[in-house]
């Protein structure tokens, strides 16, 4: 090679650490967005699997398990409980039997069993259970904070479930 293009090429030796140095940052937020988004939508779907679980376990509860029942006494209630935290337990978020989601130990939204006399979608006037779940995701968030994420995040997630109890 000539020396001129030695020199020539010396000048360029540091551009692309440069322009990576620029970019980086901006690699770095898409990546931890991608993750963030990702990890809240596989917890959406437990949430909404856990309500749903949580309602099967109480429509298939034997006939003659009370609805509620004081002193962690088997009853329906119970069950759709234990159901719920079997789906959510994965992300350290358990609801108890006061009605709140909580996650290590705060509370991080609520977790409602109730029993109407009519349900919303049946003419039969049959009993039924409902499941609400609400998650307060902006305040709690499952993985550490991260500037800027909370803009793709969503403050919080609700799902309910119904069914009618034989």
């Amino acid at each position: 090679m000539k020396l001129r293009e030695l020199r020539g090429r010396r000048r360029d030796d540091g551009a692309a650490a440069v322009e990576f140095a620029f970019i980086a940052p901006l690699l770095i937020f898409l990546l931890l967005a991608i993750v963030g988004y990702g990890y809240m939508l596989s917890f959406r779907q437990a949430m909404s699997q856990a309500a749903s679980e949580g309602a099967r376990a109480a429509a298939v509860a034997p006939a003659g398990v009370p609805q509620a029942a004081a002193g962690g006494a088997d009853s329906i209630s119970t069950r759709a409980i234990d159901a719920i935290n079997q789906g959510l337990g994965g992300y350290g978020v358990t609801c108890t039997s006061g009605g709140v989601l909580e996650r290590n130990g705060t509370a991080a939204g609520t977790c409602v069993v109730t029993f109407t006399s009519a349900c919303s979608a049946s003419s039969t006037g049959a009993t039924c259970a409902k499941v609400a779940l609400d998650y307060a995701y902006k305040d709690n968030s499952l993985l550490p904070s991260f500037p800027g994420l909370g803009i793709v995040l969503p403050s919080s997630l609700a799902y309910t479930a119904e069914v009618e109890l034989s």
